[in-house]
């Protein structure tokens, strides 16, 4: 027996994560399916997913967007990578890039030839065989120039800082233009089928009620769909990633405007630092077992470095996932479908990656249950890599000033991150797990700057004379040093080419 043909998407909810999901369906589904967001002006969002990851190139090319015209539209700057300070070590800053480091030279990553030079004092930091991080290093900034191929500047790879209101916004007026239609009211309730317990319609305070056939729920942490009326479950990760608050403020803009955001650990967490054009974002990120809330607001209110602009927002969190992400006839997207604290600035690549691989597996004859099983395996193992990412920033610690970084250098991990880090000690050796989001340089970039040394090297760098090692890597970081030396300050390239109409915000007072 056929099931009946999906017809009408519900997006309950707005923000980020519901305007990301209409805006992508008004353009890849077309109008043969009707999209209808339902949103409270009186419910506010999160609101600070700012930074992003280069992968948001993919979604924004799909829509069609103009660059130039997004970044005016939400006052947004260019990002090279994050800065990461006093993790390791005290003291201690590291650039994560996006991008290539060196060329590899046949079957053997770049790094490997690094790692025998730099052991002998040979080589400089891994940050000059990067053009992003020279780059961001030297508050620089230009776009890949593909024309120029094989030169660095035809690798450089960028992703953003923006004010995520604005860019609600801005994809709201580009999805109702193509004809999603908005409805205003706050959800009453949810109802549901009797015979399956599939989500028949929403139940609007003003008695409205808005009936579908395929619900995407981006209700935020509530998980009002997926988690307050189907039961979906919750898996926890508070044992892995213990913190559980954040404190955030936006401050003033100051010079430079630097292309990359920056993470900085404090004694229970960690400060987000991202500049946009007309302010700067600030958060703290910390652990409530080890720190109060009022003493984790001190730490930031003191660390910021420009005039605060609004009263700062508490947001309370734990760290994890629904136990499935499609379930029945609902998708969870953005907070409702779990959350990682934003040290990669992975938030708003995981509402891209779930409305893409939706669209991927889009239900054609109702809802197989095929298609849900692929779904939610493809949405754990993207989850559980992410996370192990994120976790082998504090776990690759040789901090041991407080207690909170003591547990986190002794606590176990799961067993694919230690076998990661596992292999990289032994012969610095890192491998890209199927379709598993960060590269394989990511990961050493930020094992090799939180001190993971590798014990060897490949054994083919012994095939080339130490001499050629050396005028190659010396050629790479002159190469690279040229091509920063050349380009504008990140400043100059957006008053160029992107510059916002959007006024600088006023201190309070």
């Amino acid at each position: 027996m056929n099931k009946p043909e999906i017809k009408n998407i519900v997006i309950a909810g707005g923000g980020t994560a519901g305007w990301m999901a209409a805006a992508a369906f008004s353009k890849v589904l077309g109008e043969r399916w009707n999209v209808v967001l339902v949103e409270s002006e009186e419910i506010g969002t999160v609101g600070v997913g700012e930074a992003t990851i280069p992968v948001i190139n993919v979604y924004n090319q799909a829509l069609e967007i103009d660059e130039n015209e997004f970044m005016r539209e939400t006052s947004a700057s260019f990002k090279l990578g994050i800065e990461f300070v006093n993790w390791g070590r005290q003291g201690d800053s590291y650039i994560h890039g996006f991008g290539p480091l060196g060329p590899d030279i046949g079957i053997t990553r770049f790094h490997h030839y690094w790692l025998k030079m730099r052991a002998q004092g040979k080589a400089s930091s891994l940050e000059d065989y990067s053009v992003n991080i020279a780059a961001a290093r030297a508050n620089k900034f230009l776009r890949a120039r593909k024309d120029l191929s094989p030169s660095p500047m035809a690798e450089i790879a960028h992703a953003y800082h923006f004010d995520a209101g604005l860019y609600a916004a801005y994809l709201r007026r580009y999805a109702e233009k193509r004809g999603v239609r908005r409805i205003e009211g706050k959800i009453r309730s949810v109802s549901t089928r009797v015979q399956d317990g599939f989500i028949d319609a929403l139940t609007l305070e003003d008695g409205q009620r808005i009936e579908g056939d395929l619900f995407i729920d981006c209700t935020g942490f509530r998980g009002l769909l997926i988690e307050q009326t189907l039961k979906t479950g919750y898996e926890d990760w508070s044992h892995w990633l213990p913190c559980d608050r954040a404190w955030a403020v936006p401050c003033t803009s100051v010079e430079p405007l630097t292309p990359y955001t920056r993470s900085t650990a404090h004694g229970a967490g960690w400060q987000w630092r991202i500049p946009l054009q007309h302010r700067t974002g600030n958060g703290h990120v910390f652990c409530s077992s080890h720190i109060s809330e009022q003493a984790a607001l001190d730490v930031l209110m003191g660390k910021l470095d420009g005039e605060v602009l609004a009263d700062p927002r508490l947001l309370k969190f734990v760290t994890g996932k629904r136990k499935k992400i499609w379930n029945k006839n609902c998708i969870a997207v953005g907070l409702a479908s779990g959350f990682l604290e934003p040290l990669e600035s992975t938030s708003i690549h995981l509402i891209q990656s779930t409305i893409s691989r939706l669209t991927d597996l889009f239900p054609s004859q109702g809802i197989d249950e095929a298609d849900v099983a692929e779904f939610n395996r493809q949405a754990d193992f993207e989850f559980e890599r992410i996370r192990d990412f994120i976790i082998l920033h504090y776990k690759a610690t040789e901090r041991d000033d407080t207690a909170f970084w003591r547990q986190c250098r002794d606590m176990s991990v799961p067993d694919a991150l230690q076998h990661k880090i596992d292999l990289f000690k032994s012969n610095g050796r890192v491998f890209r797990e199927n379709a598993e989001l960060f590269s394989e340089i990511s990961w050493v970039e930020v094992m090799l700057g939180q001190h993971i040394t590798p014990r060897h090297y490949h054994p083919l760098v012994d095939a080339l004379p130490e001499q050629k090692i050396i005028d190659f890597l010396d050629n790479v970081r002159s190469t690279i040093r040229r091509c920063v030396d050349v380009m504008p300050t990140h400043a100059q390239y957006i008053a160029s080419e992107c510059a916002t109409h959007i006024p600088p915000m006023k201190p309070r007072r």
